[in-house]
């Protein structure tokens, strides 16, 4: 069955897979999604047999359908490689009575690594499909991890280009260093004051700029983007829940067709949207649980059906989820919505608007599978404490939120039903907070004196991401204000050009 892609906000705009990935946003401002969930057509018993090379290609197959077997096959090999520092890619730790699904192994040691590992090779493979002949710009805004991920993904691949904008003095220190000394001749990474929603709504503003558009199409470029609004960034994260079930089929933990619950920190919505996908084709997930930390925007929206960002903005020691325009919320509210893009971008407008929509009752109901919950900053260090004091398990602050939210929300009334907590950054990438979290005692030292000793008090290995950046000079130092963001790209993409 051969899979296209539309528009959440116009019905009309029709595109294949590979012209999905390569457009990563519609012109409408919409965000593409398949016509229909594919159903993962094989015995759940299968999964327990398959590594997770093999479980991607059974997913991404049945999304990617313009793809040959060949381009795809060469795509999941050259990403998932020995850059993870485990075969399994994702493995499936069991602490507590709970599963923790580490997608922290890549070369960033952040989820993001599962899906910008593989995104280059399906974009460059998209563009020869498509006889682009024009020099891809990746335009990314993060809240952290995605800008270094996306950044190691395309550092130096022929034919693209990647400008990353960060919110400045809104990420923690080693996810800055790891930008900042980001290598390769095609990148470009920019500070800018503002918050993450500040970055993202820029970026938006700069692909749906059509004069914009005609002056790089002259210079030779267009626009492409590695944040979870490219269905390039969420068909890979859909795999690795279809890989959580065979790993708990294959250890004993559940029997085939029984169903997992999945507990997702989220921010910007696109991991959890994964695993609703997921549930869509066929896994047997019974909760989806949506994790906030006090940036509680899409609690709120679970809890009252009115979606609304007019809110205090709170820098928390999970910066990955500070957010509060959850861009993949869109994808969700179109399903909820009938696939009614005329509704659906009704809403989004009166988000952009007025800053906030409310949903119908019959939408609600559509999104029942979803339940919320939130952690405040108290609780997010108590669960780190308290998990590492029970089992010397040391979670990052964003695993934590997770943590927190099932065990004190959902763990009483979903006893019976095993549950899998999304574990998205290594501790190390906030070792700061991890182990001022653990012992008050660490507050005072400095940050690579702080890597030493997580390492000394949890015996885990320091990553090479961290090794790399020790000593590495700083590469990228261009901080802007939030309005010269259209400046600041036009100037490197013409640099050195008469």
């Amino acid at each position: 069955m051969n899979i296209m892609y539309v528009s959440t906000r116009n019905a009309d705009e029709r595109v294949t897979a590979s012209q999905a990935v390569l457009k990563g946003l519609a012109r409408d401002g919409g965000l593409f999604v398949p016509e229909k969930i594919p159903a993962l057509d094989l015995p759940l018993e299968s999964l327990a047999g398959m590594s997770y090379q093999e479980t991607a290609y059974e997913v991404m197959k049945r999304f990617l359908t313009d793809y040959t077997e060949e381009e795809l096959k060469d795509c999941i090999r050259k990403a998932y490689d020995d850059k993870f520092d485990t075969k399994e890619i994702a493995p499936l730790r069991k602490e507590g009575g709970v599963y923790y699904l580490e997608l922290f192994h890549g070369s960033t040691i952040a989820f993001k690594d599962m899906a910008l590992s593989i995104l280059p090779y399906l974009m460059t493979a998209a563009a020869r499909k498509n006889h682009e002949e024009h020099e891809i710009v990746i335009l990314t805004a993060t809240s952290g991890d995605t800008g270094k991920a996306a950044l190691a993904g395309f550092a130096d691949v022929p034919g693209t280009r990647i400008i990353v904008f960060y919110p400045k003095n809104g990420v923690s220190p080693i996810q800055e260093k790891q930008m900042v000394t980001q290598k390769g001749k095609n990148t470009c990474v920019i500070g800018i004051h503002g918050n993450f929603d500040d970055a993202q709504t820029g970026v938006k503003r700069l692909f749906s700029d059509r004069q914009l558009e005609e002056e790089l199409q002259k210079e030779g470029f267009c626009f492409s983007s590695a944040n979870s609004i490219n269905i390039g960034r969420l068909v890979p994260q859909v795999v690795y829940y279809v890989y959580a079930y065979g790993r708990l089929l294959k250890n004993g933990g559940i029997q085939a067709g029984a169903p997992m619950n999945v507990v997702v920190p989220t921010g910007n919505f696109g991991n959890i949207l994964a695993a609703f996908y997921a549930k869509n084709m066929g896994i047997p997930i019974g909760k989806l649980i949506c994790a906030s930390n006090e940036n509680r925007v899409l609690y709120d929206f679970f809890q009252t059906g009115t979606y609304d960002r007019n809110r205090e903005f709170v820098l928390t020691s999970s910066p990955s989820m500070d957010i509060l325009i959850s861009s993949n919320l869109e994808r969700l509210i179109y399903h909820a919505s009938g696939r009614d893009a005329e509704k659906n971008a009704l809403l989004m407008r009166q988000l952009t608007e007025m800053g906030h929509y409310t949903v119908s009752d019959e939408m609600r109901a559509a999104m029942c599978d979803f339940a919320g919950g939130y952690a405040t900053e108290q609780q997010t260090f108590a669960e780190i404490q308290r998990v590492y004091g029970e089992s010397g398990y040391l979670l990052d602050t964003h695993t934590a939120v997770a943590s927190s939210v099932y065990h004190r929300d959902f763990s009483k009334e979903c006893a019976d039903t095993p549950a899998v907590l999304v574990s998205t950054a290594s501790p190390y990438k906030f070792a700061r907070s991890v182990m001022t979290a653990v012992d008050p005692k660490y507050a005072e030292m400095g940050d690579f004196a702080l890597i030493d000793e997580l390492h000394a008090i949890s015996r885990v290995p320091v990553p090479r991401a961290i090794e790399e950046i020790r000593n590495a000079p700083v590469l990228h130092d261009t901080v802007i204000e939030k309005d010269e963001m259209k400046t600041a790209v036009k100037r490197f993409l013409t640099a050195g050009r008469a």
